[in-house]
């Protein structure tokens, strides 16, 4: 068995090692706006809850372990002590993960990946609609577990509203764990799902996505592609270029003059195999 001392190795040995082992963990992707009203979202997996009276929700934001900067939500929290927490589903992980790109401070990660902004009843953040499950919270302390990179700023938040969908509820009016089809994430670049198990989502780009908020309407508002694949789309750092595209028209003639459902058809069916490149090729063909 292999024994290590924390202090013995790189902080980022060891986060991935941590990571690794402690998981699957819930995700609470946070919602928050800064001082300006400018609104943020950001997925964290150091999140559970503590305690039902009074409903205590605790996330932590930890300081990067590269650069040893703060996150924009932390930032936020500091600010305004209140933050939005929104459950991930299997139907908007994809977008979940372009979300957490790094984009400058003021940078919308709504619009980036694509989500609706809801307004929220009792706080001032935006809830995520397409969450089946978000959490209006109020901060109540922020507790700092160091100023080293990879340190943790305990979030404990207080909910004070909370908003299910009634499409996740059983007959019984309890959620079904089923039918919200909850994800979490793991070690690496792994998430788990309970239907299937874990299954694998490519880190965003360490250069920026576009964003869905870039991709053409007739793309955007596609009947065939979801919001998953969107995703994927707009987590590439520039769309393949003219020469490109009709270079993979004549390598693959059948999809040239194909109609706008076709092309999504042929598109989708290489986003399932994490084929981005191709996807975009086929939809960019004329």
């Amino acid at each position: 068995m292999r024994t290590i001392i924390p202090n013995e190795i790189s902080t980022g040995q060891f986060h991935s090692y941590l990571l690794g082992a402690i998981a699957p963990r819930p995700i609470a992707f946070a919602s928050t706006i800064d001082v300006e009203g400018n609104p943020n979202l950001s997925p964290f997996s150091f999140f559970n809850v503590f305690g039902s009276n009074p409903p205590t929700l605790i996330f932590s934001p930890a300081r990067r372990v590269r650069g040893n900067t703060t996150k924009h939500t932390l930032d936020n929290v500091l600010a305004t002590k209140e933050v939005v927490i929104n459950v991930v589903n299997y139907d908007m992980v994809q977008q979940m993960s372009l979300s957490s790109t790094e984009y400058p401070k003021g940078v919308n990660e709504f619009v980036k990946a694509g989500f609706t902004m809801l307004k929220s009843e009792e706080i001032k953040p935006f809830r995520v609609a397409e969450s089946p499950v978000q959490f209006e919270c109020v901060v109540k302390d922020v507790i700092f577990t160091g100023n080293e990179g990879g340190a943790g700023n305990l979030i404990i938040c207080e909910v004070v509203k909370m908003h299910i969908s009634e499409d996740v509820l059983d007959e019984n009016g309890e959620i079904d764990q089923h039918k919200i089809d909850l994800v979490a994430r793991a070690g690496g670049n792994y998430y788990s799902r309970a239907k299937d198990g874990f299954f694998e989502i490519p880190k965003p780009l360490s250069s920026l996505g576009i964003g869905i908020d870039q991709i053409p309407s007739e793309i955007k508002n596609s009947q065939i592609l979801t919001g998953n694949d969107l995703g994927m789309l707009g987590n590439v750092s520039e769309l393949p270029s003219k020469e490109t595209v009709d270079n993979f028209g004549k390598e693959h003639p059948q999809f040239m003059g194909l109609e706008t459902t076709k092309k999504h058809i042929f598109a989708k069916e290489y986003l399932k195999n994490n084929d981005i490149e191709s996807a975009w090729k086929v939809l960019l063909l004329n």
